[in-house]
């Protein structure tokens, strides 16, 4: 999903008008027995969605579908589409990969990434209706360290009262996808958890800021007041009672699926099979999950039922209800007449441009996912698509127009279009070393450089000399990165894994003959990349 930090918005001049909003005139707003429920002004749209439009909209995604990836190249893609509690519709094109014929169909496994996070809302939704009216029950409100006592943030203050809700609504105060990186260079779950205290924090509950390791601490809390797994607690409270067979929060499960999509990447314009297959085990609960359509496509009946599937009770409303209720503003306002949106609890929450309040969530992984998900709840109408490409904008650009397709009967916009220019933005490469300088200064003996770094946040880091010049260790079990002279005590070299967007610098500092630190400029966006011998 793309987010960016906005500043809060004060509600109390708007309280009144709210209140009258909600109170339509001439109506009381209280009901006496046997009248029917009064009316909500808010939530009227003056377009209206004439009988048969979703039918003539869902005719023409097949048509969307197969320009989408003809256009991008996306090797394969399964959709499913919720109408009145009904899946009307639900189907697989393309490829599982490029290095086989194996075709996608409903039943083919995706890796969900960010949508993991609107379905470990409903996991904590669950457990949260499970035990309530117990004395020990837990609630969206329960301070972390409750649950989780070993947790904390750079504030001891905050530790203490940063709740389950905040760090799924990521207004925790955490930097912008803090602890990505940790994973990225080989730490677990635990380890970076521990971690998260080093970063520095924005003002708390007036800041908005997208984290994975936020939101598995969260998780984790819930799990750990349920005495299991967070692994086991999904499967339990809600792939089981979905008859989700085919999706898992572990790594191992989608791997081993007979019938899943590997995933790829564009290299130099070329789609490849990923030489990397994403492992996001250490943030399940925010990325980990994997699945089919046929599978998300009962995940949408019970959200848009309001916890109900099939007649029966899965999650209670009002529990469930927290997931979607807004906020903070999660992007920035453009200028007077943009609309703002929001981030409910592990869901993004909006009016779109019909006057329709729409929940909403993307995922994205760089080593070969893209998948999103979109509802208009006063439709009862959600569509889920996964992709097995890494983000061009073929998954947000079919929902986009299949929905302006049923509020309007047209599409409007070049969808696909603008969304890949959005995102190809967000991931384009930001270096100071992208271009060697001309007559670069000579660097030092190698000797000099080498040795062992320490950083709090990030662990050691160790600079080796071999024949072919530096090498660069980091992280719990070091993979070798080659490093390449830039200019004088500046080399460059090229990180791997999900956070891999190019080339990154590394200077080293000096007080004496030999390297006192060394700055990593990939690992310096929060300020936190200088190691110290």
């Amino acid at each position: 999903m793309i987010d960016l930090n906005v500043k809060p918005v004060k509600a109390r001049p708007f309280v009144i008008l709210a209140l009258m909003l909600l109170v339509p005139l001439g109506v009381p707003a209280s009901e006496t027995p046997g009248e029917s429920a009064p009316l909500d002004p808010s939530a009227f749209s003056d377009v209206m969605i004439p009988e048969g439009r979703v039918e003539a909209a869902v005719g023409q995604l097949d048509a969307m579908a197969e320009a989408a990836l003809e256009t991008t190249g996306v090797p394969g893609m399964a959709i499913a589409v919720v109408h009145r509690d009904r899946v009307v519709y639900l189907k697989g094109f393309g490829l599982r990969s490029l290095d086989g014929e194996a075709r996608v169909d409903d039943e083919t496994v995706f890796q969900l990434a960010s949508l993991s996070k609107p379905v470990a809302a409903t996991v904590v939704a669950a457990a949260i209706d499970r035990t309530h009216g117990e004395r020990a029950g837990l609630a969206w409100d329960d301070p972390i360290v409750r649950h989780l006592p070993d947790f904390a943030l750079n504030d001891p203050a905050i530790t203490s009262r940063v709740t389950i809700a905040d760090l799924f609504a990521h207004r925790s105060g955490l930097p912008d996808h803090a602890g990505d990186l940790l994973e990225s260079i080989g730490y677990g779950r635990a380890e970076i958890l521990s971690r998260l205290r080093f970063y520095p924090l924005a003002p708390f509950r007036a800041s908005y800021a997208y984290t994975n390791f936020g939101l598995t601490a969260a998780a984790e809390a819930v799990a750990r007041a349920e005495g299991t797994s967070w692994e086991r607690l999904s499967q339990e409270l809600l792939y089981s009672p979905l008859g989700m067979t085919s999706t898992s929060s572990r790594f191992a499960d989608f791997i081993s699926a007979p019938n899943h999509a590997i995933g790829h990447v564009r290299r130099d314009g070329v789609w490849v099979v990923t030489p990397e297959v994403r492992e996001p085990d250490a943030q399940s609960p925010a990325g980990g999950v994997s699945s089919s359509a046929s599978d998300m496509a009962q995940w949408l009946r019970l959200v848009l039922g309001e916890g109900m599937l099939e007649g029966k009770p899965v999650i209670g409303a009002q529990a469930l209800a927290r997931i979607h209720a807004p906020n903070l503003m999660s992007s920035p306002l453009h200028g007077p007449s943009s609309r703002p949106s929001f981030y409910g609890l592990g869901l993004g929450v909006s009016v779109d441009s019909a006057g329709r309040v729409r929940w909403s969530h993307s995922g994205a992984f760089l080593l070969g996912a893209s998948t999103t998900l979109a509802m208009l709840p006063s439709e009862s109408l959600g569509i889920v698509i996964l992709t097995n490409g890494q983000p061009v904008g073929a998954p947000e650009g079919v929902a986009a127009g299949f929905l302006e397709l049923v509020e309007t009967g047209e599409i409007r916009h070049d969808w696909p279009a603008l969304f890949g220019g959005a995102i190809a933005r967000l991931y384009a490469e930001t270096t100071a070393f992208a271009e060697t300088p001309s007559a670069p200064a000579p660097a030092r003996p190698l000797d000099v450089y080498v040795g062992r770094y320490a950083n709090d946040l990030y662990g050691p880091a160790v600079v080796e000399a071999t024949d072919a010049g530096l090498v660069l260790r980091l992280g719990p079990s070091p993979i070798a990165l080659p490093m390449s002279h830039f200019d004088g005590d500046a080399f460059t070299f090229r990180p791997i894994g999900e956070d891999a967007l190019g080339v990154s610098g590394a200077v080293f500092g000096f007080d004496d003959e030999r390297a006192a630190s060394l700055q990593i400029e990939y690992l310096d966006e929060e300020g936190l990349g200088t190691f110290r011998r």
